[in-house]
């Protein structure tokens, strides 16, 4: 949950431009002790490269690569602009929200305000308010949090077991400022309550913060849903799960039809159960589909997003797009901050969906710019080829030469690895998972962990979501790759982890 307080929120600021609003912003940084002095030159360098205007009125100004050593402890820093301040290309900016993250961790920074700063109202809201806890409360989401949203559902999970559903639905209300810690420790280790129809429920007295539902269903049909409550006002909502033929559809409903149906409307889900199911789209006729895979190392922050978005403006066609991995409904691909907001890290699958007279040269432009890194260099290989269909090709392949890696496998040059087998009769289910992780981030050096057995790419070893979503069973092959002062030692203690049962016998 993002910490807002009064000493890094500053309301009616002043600056006759940009470069003065960012110098401004890089001072809060370094007087709250989040950044050493020099940060802002590279507040400033990364306005060169990218405008870093959001939309509705915010930028997110934040800092290269280059100054991320700057970095002492992850932060914002925020100014309001109530006259505003040009940003470039006729954009005005009334918040300026300055990062300062130490790795990957100003994604979920992204993931949280974009989701809040997408509601325009929300936003008008920030530029004008004299009342800073008011400012916090929005920015924080807790005053725009949705009972219902199809970023709380999780569709095709490859899990047979309940306990992973828990963690993933208790993963997303956390990350979302739903619940706390504390919620997430008590669901998955208590059993669910079957329904019938092959749903269930599950929920917690400890760590409400807000109203909310969270659905999880698995490749075979098994759903579970998830509940944050702080009062009784989602007793309408969840009396839909006590009808029989309601909880019948949601082995083959969409996100959006899952939302409709706890809200007591009727829907179709038999016309599309296969494609619920196999995770496949029907192309309409005059639409080109393309299937691509995220190749950046830190994901689609501010950066890739913006080339990525200029890359699109530059065709006629109507073009959305959906993060396959979260199931989430389609954006508008023209718009950075729905860019942002879908949340996409290395190896996320995203579909495109283009319709107009140059849909096609839309999607194939995009499928090279993507492969080639959106500006920035990649390494990374995925597992799965990225794919183009339409009215004038068939699942035509993206050729992707431009991005050879110089390490095959994807490992960082001078990194060590190790390869453990997993004993646990049960495979990494959540409470393993949480132990393995625990280990992983008692070091400092980079690590990350793929699935041999599955060809799965290297997620980071520091995240229970991504450790439980490899899916990994009893005799799964793990591959380790650390990188950092102390990477060896995080290996050797990795092993001794998984050989001692991971707090199982």
């Amino acid at each position: 949950m993002l910490d807002l307080s009064a000493k890094n929120i500053r309301l009616s600021g002043q600056a006759a431009n940009k470069e003065e609003a960012i110098k401004l912003v890089a001072a809060g940084l370094v007087a709250n002790g989040n950044v050493a002095e020099g940060y802002e030159a590279g507040m400033l360098a990364r306005e060169t490269q990218t405008s870093t205007f959001l939309g509705n009125g915010i930028a997110i100004p934040h800092g290269t690569l280059d100054t991320r050593d700057l970095v002492q402890n992850t932060g914002v820093q925020i100014i309001q602009f109530p006259q505003g301040v040009e940003w470039g290309e006729g954009n005005v900016a009334y918040v300026a929200i300055g990062i300062a993250a130490k790795s990957d961790e100003h994604l979920a920074l992204l993931r949280q305000l974009t989701t809040v700063l997408s509601d325009e109202e929300a936003a008008e809201k920030l530029a004008k308010t004299q009342d800073v806890q008011e400012f916090a409360d929005i920015l924080s989401g807790k005053k725009t949090l949705p009972v219902l949203s199809e970023a709380l559902i999780s569709l095709n999970v490859e899990s047979s077991s309940l306990i992973t559903l828990s963690a993933i639905n208790a993963g997303k209300l956390q990350e979302q400022n739903y619940v706390t810690q504390a919620f997430i420790s008590d669901v998955v280790s208590a059993a669910p309550l079957h329904l019938g129809d092959n749903v269930f429920v599950i929920d917690s007295a400890k760590g409400n913060l807000a109203n909310g539902v969270a659905v999880a269903r698995n490749t075979q049909g098994q759903t579970l849903v998830s509940v944050a409550t702080v009062n009784n006002a989602l007793n309408p909502i969840l009396a839909a799960l006590l009808k029989s033929e309601v909880r019948r559809q949601f082995a083959s409903a969409s996100g959006s039809q899952i939302l409709a149906l706890f809200n007591g409307e009727t829907v179709n889900t038999a016309e599309n159960s296969t494609a619920v199911v196999s995770a496949t789209s029907t192309v309409n006729n005059g639409q080109v589909v393309g299937n691509f895979t995220v190749r950046n190392e830190h994901g689609l922050h501010a950066r890739p997003s913006a080339v990525l978005v200029q890359t699109l403006k530059a065709f006629s066609s109507k073009i959305t797009v959906e993060n396959l991995d979260r199931a989430t409904a389609p954006a508008n691909a023209k718009s950075t901050m729905k860019i942002v907001a879908l949340g996409a890290t290395k190896g996320t699958r995203l579909r495109f969906i283009a319709e107009g007279d140059d849909a096609q040269q839309a999607i194939e432009t995009l499928g090279k710019a993507m492969a080639e890194g959106l500006g920035e260099n990649v390494t990374f290989i995925p597992a799965v080829e990225d794919s183009i269909e339409g009215t004038a090709t068939s699942a035509q392949t993206v050729a992707v030469e431009a991005v050879a890696p110089a390490v095959a496998d994807n490992a960082t040059e001078g990194a060590v690895e190790a390869t453990f087998v997993i004993h646990n009769e049960h495979g990494l289910h959540a409470r393993p998972s949480a132990v393995l992780v625990n280990e992983v981030k008692k070091y400092t050096s980079k690590i990350e962990v793929q699935n041999l057995d599955k060809n799965s790419p290297l997620v980071s070893a520091k995240s229970l979501m991504k450790i439980v979503a490899l899916g990994v069973t009893k005799g799964t092959r793990l591959r380790f790759v650390a990188t950092g002062d102390d990477a060896q030692q995080a290996l050797d203690g990795i092993g001794a982890a998984i050989e001692a049962g991971l707090g199982e016998k």
